[in-house]
């Protein structure tokens, strides 16, 4: 009798049947459609550069951040005091003090502005790097019309290695309070096949902050964290009682693809499973990639360096997937509004800075340890920034600041940024640039910049029909 053949013209028969070595349930069709158009990609190269973008759900307070205002008035400065960072002259809140002592790292954007002062707006906004907002936006339902994210945008541009998909978002989606998504960070206009890959591995928790050490505000009952793992990857490992031994007859390989891809069809539809197949056989066989989720077999003082919640793991894993080869990877640190302090903005911050002071600092020295961090750029924005004015609503016990789109204070590092630099300024209460604004479109035309990807680059819906990549040039002055 004839041998059986294995019909993929990529993977050699071990290969094909380390299929069944990977739980799904946290990778939607989507990602997995792209991944045969990119088998054939370059290998990643030292000249290639990747991204980070650190997004900070429901705005960070600029004021209690990275644009402190210690001579304004009480109804304005807030607080909290800054501290000095090894960059003369600059300063930063005294929370941050790790950020403080690698300023050489690191440089701000204190004027980015936009016109919104809502969320789902704003995250549609800073996700897309579009001022304009599209026709018939809901703000808490992703919709075709929506603009592509960047993401998307950007995933369409480029090649992943291997076989992987040049973009990923994790640990979760951004949503409101009640759980709904936000528009903005798919694929939209562009179409559902490029809607980044999502990563979920955070938990289910209803607390803001760095699970386990989350909370809830004043204006809720008594909070306390539940849920474990806070932080879990994808399984890539062989499923209890599957062997490769038990796959090594084709019939139960092809009901171990089956079953899982049945288990994706629950979370998207795409019509051409053929094609999802193969993206997965070359996902799920990289042994770089289970490697990179397993975050168990980090050494304990790089763990412990990075937070043992999930900011750290969060972050770490971000910088396993660059390694990887993945070109523009998107943390969301906090579920839905954790930066969103419209009450009890003091407290709040002493529990959310610290995490994010310590897991960004661990991520850029990480970077630098692993000869990444001139090769990535590493972003960190919300979207939004905060009221100047400090009030008080009835529903919170203790005052805070309420959204203002305006203003915001960004940090950029890596990817050729040089450290210690500040573009633009606010006022003196914070609440307008004063000198060179930077937009959204600005942002994006860094990140895309830094990806190499084209000037004249163009993404299509659909119809075929093209869209411009950039709509504005490169925040000027970082390099």
């Amino acid at each position: 009798m004839a041998p059986r053949q294995f019909p993929h013209p990529h993977l050699n028969r071990r290969q094909l049947l380390q299929v069944g070595s990977i739980g799904l349930a946290n990778l939607s069709l989507a990602d997995l459609h792209r991944c045969q158009a990119t088998m054939d990609g370059p290998d990643r190269g030292p000249q290639i550069r990747s991204v980070i973008y650190v997004f900070l759900s429901g705005g960070l307070s600029q004021h209690e951040s990275f644009d402190m205002k210690p001579l304004a008035p009480d109804s304005v400065r807030g607080e909290f005091s800054p501290i000095a960072t090894k960059t003369p002259g600059l300063h930063i809140c005294e929370h941050l003090p790790q950020l403080a002592q690698r300023s050489e790292r690191w440089s701000l954007v204190r004027s980015l502005t936009h016109q919104s002062n809502d969320h789902g707006e704003g995250i549609h906004i800073m996700n897309t790097g579009r001022s304009q907002l599209p026709p018939g936006l809901n703000r808490n339902k992703p919709q075709p019309t929506d603009f592509p994210s960047m993401l998307s945008v950007a995933g369409s541009q480029l090649n992943g290695p291997g076989g992987l998909p040049a973009t990923a978002v994790l640990p979760r989606l951004v949503a409101n309070v009640n759980r709904l998504e936000r528009p903005g960070q798919r694929a939209g206009l562009m179409g559902a096949a490029h809607d980044p890959w999502l990563i979920n591995a955070a938990s289910a928790c209803d607390g803001y902050g760095a699970c386990p050490d989350c909370f809830h505000f004043s204006n809720k009952p008594e909070f306390r964290h539940s849920i474990y793992p806070v932080f879990q990857s994808p399984n890539l490992q062989l499923p209890d009682g599957l062997s490769l031994s038990r796959l090594d007859r084709r019939a139960d390989l092809l009901v171990e693809v089956e079953r899982q891809r049945r288990d994706l069809d629950q979370q998207a539809a795409v019509a051409n499973l053929d094609r999802n197949r193969s993206g997965a056989l070359s996902l799920l066989t990289s042994g770089d990639v289970r490697q990179a989720f397993d975050l168990q077999n980090e050494h304990p003082r790089r763990l412990d360096a990075y937070g043992r919640n999930v900011f750290g793991s969060s972050m770490l894993l971000a910088r396993r997937m660059v390694e990887v080869g993945v070109r523009l990877v998107q943390v969301n640190l906090g579920r839905g509004s954790t930066w969103d302090q419209h009450g009890d903005v003091f407290p709040a911050l002493r529990k959310l800075l610290p995490p994010f002071d310590q897991s960004l600092s661990a991520l850029l020295d990480d970077l630098a340890d692993h000869g990444l961090l001139k090769s990535t750029l590493v972003v960190v924005a919300g979207e939004f920034g905060r009221t100047p004015k400090i009030s008080k609503l009835n529903v919170y016990k203790r005052p805070g600041r309420d959204h203002w789109g305006a203003a915001q204070s960004i940090l950029l590092a890596g990817g050729g940024v040089q450290g210690g630099r500040t573009i633009g300024a606010t006022d003196d209460i914070g609440a307008y640039p004063v000198r060179d604004p930077q937009t959204p479109e600005n942002l994006a035309a860094t990140v895309y910049s830094t990806l190499g990807i084209p000037k004249d680059a163009h993404w299509h819906d659909p119809t075929g029909r093209p869209y411009p990549v950039y709509h504005d040039s490169p925040i000027a002055g970082l390099t």
